[in-house]
């Protein structure tokens, strides 16, 4: 029997560009039709920096061994802690250390870029 969980999460983790490849972040995003996107740009080192186009509620999680590093590039991003709400305009960013549960959320659509771990279970653990 598996654990895994099914979520209705547009996501993939393979790496859409090779080093010195131009990344048209603008082109991905206006051609994303999902409410909650996430695709691998590209690699940077031992990490990742993701393109998510998102709208609606993700679930909560956390990352037990990893940091996540959330930018928004437009809309507004709202990440639920525990204990307080952190809002992101346009512009603004905000580091999610590891073990915090978290739950990001998009009133509107929004676009933002995530550099993680390459190896960091998007979902959660």
């Amino acid at each position: 029997m598996s654990d895994v969980q099914e979520y209705p999460y547009d996501t993939r983790l393979n790496v859409l560009c090779k080093p010195l490849e131009v990344i048209d972040e603008k082109a991905l995003a206006d051609g994303c039709t999902h409410k909650w996107y996430n695709q691998t740009l590209c690699a940077v080192n031992d990490s990742v920096v993701r393109l998510g186009v998102v709208q609606g509620e993700y679930h909560w999680h956390k990352h037990d061994a990893d940091d996540e590093f959330f930018y928004v590039v437009e809309g507004r991003l709202l990440i639920d802690l525990e204990d307080r709400t952190v809002e992101l305009a346009p512009r603004q960013g905000v580091v999610i250390p590891k073990g915090v549960m978290h739950r990001p959320r998009a009133p509107q659509r929004t676009v933002m870029l995530m550099v993680e771990t390459s190896g960091i279970i998007p979902t959660g653990n």
